[in-house]
């Protein structure tokens, strides 16, 4: 697939001059001075490789060509052609974290983005800096506030007034923040109002509306701070827009109470095509799949199954077939699917590929659906059976060394990959993926060749 060139001032999968002088400072470099002068003629490329968790997706209804892909930390991509060309639309923002998308469903053109991941497993994920909009399907972008939030793990829009809009906001997660909760606006993002907050310890991760009545949502709390313990999470309804809330996961309704039980994260979702079905997807000692016929007064267990939600916090996602109340998606490890309404998974799901952590499916045709991956994928069906896979040319990398060869050539460590090596330079200007090589190692560790005899790298894992 051909990828354009770009301009990646915000992607962490820049390996360049810059980011080598980063990766060799030492105290007594950060007390210099550097003459702008210097580096004021220096400009970033791409030079590669591939490979970046892509955790938003969405698309246009009825119009499979159009297709928006969030990276953990390369920024935000669009296609207008189904996916031949990719081009970033985001690049100059000043993160590249793009957590949530959502789309007015009355104005096609207005966009919104979270910034911030909130799939954590380590402290190292990219932080946002609030909510952003665009009013022509992303060409232009403006900051539209929430910028203490950290992480926005869901944006909902109201299907019929595009000023009404809730953003689900899971907090910088490091400790105590008054900055937790959902937040609403009724006026396009100028003013914003925290119209549920539990404590400073507990944010929002996951969000749902009624589309047939969006006063209903339902909100996923989790108490979260980067560590293991003490995950005391629960899910919350209103019924008039967000003014009111009341704690569905409480005694005697059949979804796990706080007392002393270890919840974990959540998922929620509603059935489009049978808005007083939800689902509640639990992390607790083994996944857990909740569901209530009466708009969340009461819930049923349907089933602990593994494979619906394996290592929780860095998943736990679902998607509801908008004409079908009946089958779910599971976003995980594995892509699962049951059309049973939980309570069995497909022993041949379509082929959505692994690790997943975001799915979209078309409210107007349940067979286009896309699926981001922790690969750099973004997996595209008009079927609902079989997937396509657009790889992004976003790759995160860790660390960055270079040696003294002429060229030199860049060693980093992939996202979900190798340690890798590759040229600086080529004699046609580009760099294809197949010059980049494994020199051992994996995501976790780091490169690091003998300076004057780069047949010898240090990497680890």
């Amino acid at each position: 697939m051909p990828f354009p060139c770009r301009n990646l001032t915000a992607s962490i999968g820049l390996l360049g001059v810059a980011l080598s002088l980063l990766a060799l400072e030492t105290p007594h470099a950060q007390a210099q001075e550097i003459d702008p002068a210097l580096v004021s003629g220096l400009s970033y490329r791409w030079i590669g490789p591939d490979g970046n968790r892509v955790i938003s997706v969405m698309g246009e209804p009825g119009n499979p060509l159009v297709m928006y892909s969030g990276g953990a930390s390369g920024g935000l991509f669009k296609t207008e052609d189904g996916g031949v060309r990719l081009r970033p639309i985001f690049d100059d923002q000043e993160v590249s974290s793009v957590s949530a998308l959502a789309m007015a469903p009355s104005d096609h053109n207005q966009i919104w983005a979270g910034t911030g991941e909130t799939f954590l497993i380590r402290p190292a994920h990219a932080m946002g800096d609030g909510i952003y909009k665009s009013n022509d399907a992303g060409r232009t972008w403006s900051n539209m506030g929430l910028e203490e939030t950290g992480r926005i793990g869901r944006i909902r829009v109201h299907p019929t007034n595009p000023d009404v809009v809730y953003a689900c906001a899971l907090g910088h997660t490091y400790g105590s923040q008054p900055t937790r909760g959902v937040y609403r606006t009724q006026d396009g993002g100028e003013n914003w109002e925290l119209v549920l907050h539990i404590s400073e310890e507990s944010g929002c991760v996951d969000l749902a509306m009624d589309p047939d009545n969006p006063r209903f949502l339902y909100a996923a709390i989790w108490d979260i701070h980067i560590n293991t313990w003490g995950l005391n999470s629960g899910v919350w309804r209103t019924s008039d827009g967000g003014d009111n809330w009341e704690r569905v996961s409480s005694v005697g309704r059949g979804l796990p109470a706080t007392n002393g039980q270890t919840i974990g994260k959540i998922a929620v979702e509603v059935a489009p095509s049978d808005p007083g079905r939800v689902y509640v997807l639990t992390e607790e000692e083994a996944p857990r799949l909740y569901r209530s016929d009466d708009y969340g007064e009461t819930w049923q267990h349907v089933s602990t199954n593994h494979s619906m939600n394996e290592r929780a916090s860095y998943y736990t996602r679902i998607g509801v077939d908008p004409e079908n109340a009946d089958k779910i998606y599971f976003i995980s490890v594995r892509f699962g699917v049951s059309v049973d309404g939980g309570r069995t998974l497909l022993a041949r799901p379509p082929n959505g590929g692994g690790d997943n952590h975001d799915i979209w499916i078309d409210p107007t045709n349940p067979d286009f659906i896309i699926v981001g991956d922790d690969v750099g994928n973004t997996n595209v069906a008009l079927d609902g059976q079989n997937f396509r896979r657009h790889r992004l040319p976003f790759a995160q990398m860790y660390y960055v060394a270079v040696d003294d060869e002429i060229p030199y050539s860049v060693y980093g460590n992939r996202q979900d990959g190798y340690s890798y090596r590759g040229p600086s330079n080529s004699r046609t200007g580009s760099i294809p993926l197949g010059l980049w090589q494994d020199v051992g190692g994996c995501e976790s560790g780091f490169s690091q060749p003998l300076p004057d005899n780069p047949q010898i790298v240090w990497s680890g894992c």
